[in-house]
């Protein structure tokens, strides 16, 4: 199937992918436009799944301050390379990761740096709430409130402010797919005023 330059531009401008990946995709989904944005999508998703082992030494440290004054974030956030770090689109997301903080209060990263106390606490919270039901589905029930503990808690697991359809993490990834480069949050801090430490 013949596919025009001006179509591979146009899917191009659209998702920030190259121009051989953009055509490989129009291709593969027979000029239809929407399918091919759905295929680098699910392409973009498996390549930054395999990139997830590849170290992130370089990166930025991105602060925000609310407009009330009240709350603020320092996120570092991580890449492979400075000349990412250094491009206005990794400083947007890196931005947005801070205002994702600011607004929702995330206690960890991901769910392997939730202090052990804390997940043993919600869990026996959980248990007490079940108790009496059927004992099958007792262990699904906890641990379905187990993961929508972590959903609310996790920064990674968290739907995105400007855009609850995706987490953070698919939000990363779609970065780390676009960048053809590993991202990782490293950490966190959120100052909140006259808010105890």
């Amino acid at each position: 199937m013949e596919i025009n330059a001006e179509k591979v531009k146009e899917l191009r401008e659209k998702t920030g992918i190259g121009m051989m990946k953009c055509k490989e995709a129009l291709i593969a989904c027979e000029g239809d436009f929407e399918k091919a944005i759905d295929y680098l999508r699910k392409k973009g998703i498996a390549t930054a799944d395999k990139k997830s082992a590849r170290t992130t030494n370089e990166g930025r440290v991105a602060g925000y301050i609310h407009t009330t004054n009240k709350v603020g974030v320092l996120v570092e956030l991580n890449c492979e390379s400075d000349f990412v770090a250094k491009g206005e689109e990794f400083g947007q997301l890196a931005k947005d990761i801070c205002m994702q903080v600011a607004a929702s209060k995330p206690m960890a990263v991901a769910r392997e740096d939730v202090p052990q106390a804390v997940i043993d606490r919600e869990k026996a919270i959980y248990v007490e709430q079940v108790k009496g039901k059927p004992a099958n589905i007792l262990d699904k029930i906890v641990d379905g409130k187990l993961n929508a503990f972590f959903k609310d808690v996790c920064l990674l697991e968290q739907p995105f402010i400007k855009d609850p359809s995706i987490s953070i993490q698919d939000l990363i990834k779609s970065k780390i797919a676009k960048f053809g480069e590993n991202i990782t949050v490293r950490r966190f801090v959120r100052y909140q005023l006259g808010e105890e430490t």
